[in-house]
């Protein structure tokens, strides 16, 4: 499932952001009304999570701005703003459901869940996959499999190869790696990107007899099939 989580307080938006990405949803993380209200014109999303209070554009009125584009995916408001009030103004501006702050995650994994369900995104004809050749991911079932065997990957590896699919023939960096898999933001300087790309490559490719990780010299690396397996 995609979820659009728009968010301007960044340790919130980390944390929620990890937990959805660990429960096996793709997540894309927006700090400013204006900018989402934006993207979502040109891209789709099964649900939103929304803070009332925003940049740009606050999400109140963001609400209102897509119910008014008829762009109907399932939105559930995050906010401090928890009055009887609040919640009426937020309901009939356009959201599905409102969660106020603090919250626990599993209540909003779960909202989130029921949301998805309703607007029917969890049936099994509608399972996100992530299909490469003969390797699929399935983000829903948190299973990866090439010619229909079950590949056994540690968490970070499926993150690492859900990046790759994502972009296929695309140039990862090293920093994006570090970013989406470890959320680390600096150059920790050590081996941690290359020894689980191994890793994941023993997995991958070496049972299989091709390559599929590709080396890109001084940029990264890149999901594309190249024959024979070829340690780089």
């Amino acid at each position: 499932m995609r979820v659009l989580l728009v968010e301007d307080d960044v340790s919130l938006s980390s944390f929620v952001d990890k937990g959805l990405r660990e429960a096996g949803h793709q997540v894309e993380v927006i700090d400013n009304g204006k900018i989402a209200l934006t993207l979502c014109m040109s891209e789709q999303f099964d649900v939103a999570i929304v803070d009332r209070m925003l940049p740009g554009l606050d999400g109140l009125s963001l609400v209102k701005a897509l119910r008014a584009a008829q762009i109907g995916m399932p939105i559930l408001f995050l906010t401090s703003l928890g009055g009887v009030d609040d919640r009426v103004e937020g309901l009939e501006a356009g959201g599905d459901d409102y969660l106020t702050k603090p919250f626990a995650f599993s209540e909003l994994l779960a909202r989130v869940t029921a949301l998805s369900r309703r607007a029917g995104l969890t049936s099994v004809e509608s399972k996100p996959e992530l299909v490469f050749g003969d390797l699929t991911l399935n983000l829903f079932e948190h299973t990866a499999t090439r010619q229909g065997q079950l590949l056994d990957l540690q968490p970070k590896e499926f993150r690492i190869l859900e990046l790759f699919l994502r972009h296929p023939g695309r140039v990862i960096t090293r920093t994006m790696l570090l970013e989406h898999v470890w959320d680390i933001h600096f150059d920790p300087q050590t081996s941690v990107v290359e020894t689980h790309i191994s890793r994941l490559r023993n997995k991958v490719e070496k049972p299989f007899g091709d390559s599929l990780i590709q080396t890109v010299r001084g940029a990264g690396y890149k999901l594309e099939h190249r024959g024979a397996s070829k340690e780089c």
